[in-house]
């Protein structure tokens, strides 16, 4: 076994990273991810990319200040899945809860889909905990490149920054 460690920074995302963000979801994503970019540009949210010494994401996620007041709301948390399970989540979420604070917050929810158990142990292993359950959809690209409606119950996660 070898083990590698990679000195890791966040940063803001930027439409540049945008073309080696493929990894992170299908061109309908990151077409969301870019008009989540203008609002970063006005203050209403915060996008970060976690990159190696390359500069080049290897993981990213937006925290939005706009769906409930006074609360940094974490979403599109993505980690390239090649380097999942390394810390790097771990990471984002920490550099996440850092922008939040920043803003005076004391507060960080996040909502995480009930079929993805492993993301949900990171957040409770870092102190997120479950108040409820709410129905989520997003459009989404088809294998055979159509439209579709994706839709899928969520735990909603919440906590308190020191």
């Amino acid at each position: 076994m070898i083990n590698v460690v990679l000195k890791l920074s966040a940063r803001d995302l930027v439409h540049a990273d945008l073309a080696s963000c493929g990894w992170s979801g299908s061109d309908l994503h990151l077409a969301s991810v870019a008009k989540q970019l203008e609002r970063a540009k006005v203050g209403e949210v915060d996008y970060l990319a976690v990159c190696p010494p390359t500069d080049i994401p290897v993981a990213k996620g937006g925290v939005d200040y706009q769906v409930k007041e006074g609360v940094g709301t974490l979403w599109q948390l993505a980690v390239h899945p090649a380097l999942q399970s390394c810390g790097i989540g771990t990471f984002l979420v920490e550099a996440a809860e850092r922008r939040i604070r920043d803003r005076g917050l004391r507060e960080a929810e996040l909502s995480v889909e009930e079929n993805n158990p492993r993301a949900r142990a990171l957040y409770e292993r870092l102190g997120y905990v479950a108040y409820g359950r709410q129905m989520d959809s997003w459009d989404e690209r088809a294998p055979d490149g159509s439209l579709r409606r994706y839709e899928t119950m969520c735990t909603l996660m919440r906590k308190e920054l020191a």
